[in-house]
């Protein structure tokens, strides 16, 4: 395993994480799959999403993957009147991750993010490390400081 850009950050802010592996299907790339993967709960691994606002830019949506997210409220949450999603082509281009392997750690620039309040329940959450195939285990709490987001009602 090679440390991924996220856990170098991680570690150089001393946060303490854990990480794990999984086998990846490319055809199979879901969150719900991931979770199982991974033997944890879908309610404790979050997605990562982009969207791009119709004022504000682009915004960052960190959600349990059992949801979707609920463009209402995530419009609200950064200021604008309406968001969309991204198109997947442009993802590596603006974050520098693909889809299955968008982590909320690291991007190329940082965007506002908003992480679901419900990771707030938990002691710990799984965000994508920044690859494909490997998981992080962080303390909600600890990934709000360092990525300087939010929580929000975003489902």
């Amino acid at each position: 395993m090679h440390k991924t850009n996220a856990m170098r950050i991680l570690e150089s802010h001393k946060i303490p994480y854990e990480y794990f592996e999984y086998e990846v299907d490319e055809d199979e790339l879901s969150g719900i799959t991931v979770a199982k993967k991974i033997n944890a709960k879908p309610d404790e691994v979050f997605k990562t999403l982009v969207a791009l606002g119709d004022k504000g830019g682009y915004s960052v949506f960190c959600i349990p993957v059992e949801f979707e997210l609920d463009f209402k409220k995530a419009a609200s949450v950064s200021n604008n009147k309406s968001v969309q999603l991204i198109k997947l082509k442009d993802l590596k281009t603006i974050t520098g991750y693909v889809r299955g392997g968008c982590s909320p750690i690291g991007m190329k620039k940082q965007f506002p993010t908003f992480i679901d309040e419900s990771a707030q329940l938990f002691d710990k959450i799984f965000v994508s490390a920044g690859v494909r195939g490997i998981q992080l285990l962080i303390s909600p709490t600890d990934l709000r400081n360092l990525i300087n987001a939010e929580f929000a009602d975003l489902i």
